[in-house]
C-alpha cells in the first residue's frame, strides 16, 4: 500500500567463469521467461528468531516464478532479475510480520534453479545470503 514504506533489497552475484551454453545456468541466463519462471527458486531459513515468525517463514522452497510478479533483463553480460514480493498477499502478510521483528532475526535466503531433470540435478545454487538483525529505519530513502 502507498502509505506503508516499502523496501528493496538488492543483491549482486558474478560468475567466477564464463556460463556453459547447455548447463542449467546457462539454459537459465539465456531462455525464455517461461523457462526461468520454472525454474526460480526461494528457500528461506530463519536461523534466530521468533517461534512465530518461523513458522509463518517455514523452509519449504518457493519457485518464485509462480507466486510473485517478476521480471527479467537480459543483457550482454548480466541477467537482473526483479521480483516484487508484495505482488502475492500471502507473501506480503509473512513479509509484514518479519518486519515486525526483522532487527532480533537471523534469516539464510537461497536462490536457486531448480532441477527437473536427473542431470541438471544437484540444483544450481544462484546465491546465498544471511540477513542478521536488519535495521528498516537505516535504509536509504530514494526520491522520484
Amino acid at each position: 500500500a502507498p502509505a506503508r514504506p516499502n523496501y528493496s533489497l538488492v543483491l549482486y552475484y558474478t560468475a567466477e567463469r564464463p556460463v556453459k551454453e547447455n548447463s542449467l545456468l546457462g539454459r537459465f541466463v539465456n531462455g525464455s521467461d517461461a523457462f526461468r519462471d520454472s525454474r526460480f527458486k526461494l528457500i528461506p531459513s530463519i536461523i534466530e528468531g521468533y517461534w512465530m515468525v518461523k513458522r509463518a517463514v517455514g523452509t519449504k522452497a518457493c519457485l518464485l516464478g509462480k507466486e510473485v510478479t517478476r521480471r527479467y533483463l537480459r543483457h550482454d553480460n548480466f541477467l537482473e532479475i526483479n521480483v516484487d514480493i508484495g505482488s502475492s498477499s500471502v507473501a506480503r502478510s509473512v513479509i509484514d510480520l518479519v518486519l515486525g521483528y526483522v532487527t532480533s532475526l537471523i534469516v539464510d535466503l537461497t536462490i536457486l534453479i531448480e532441477g527437473h531433470e536427473e542431470e541438471e540435478l544437484p540444483e544450481y545454487i544462484l546465491g546465498t545470503v544471511r540477513l542478521s538483525h536488519v535495521t528498516p529505519e537505516s535504509a536509504i530513502t530514494l526520491k522520484d
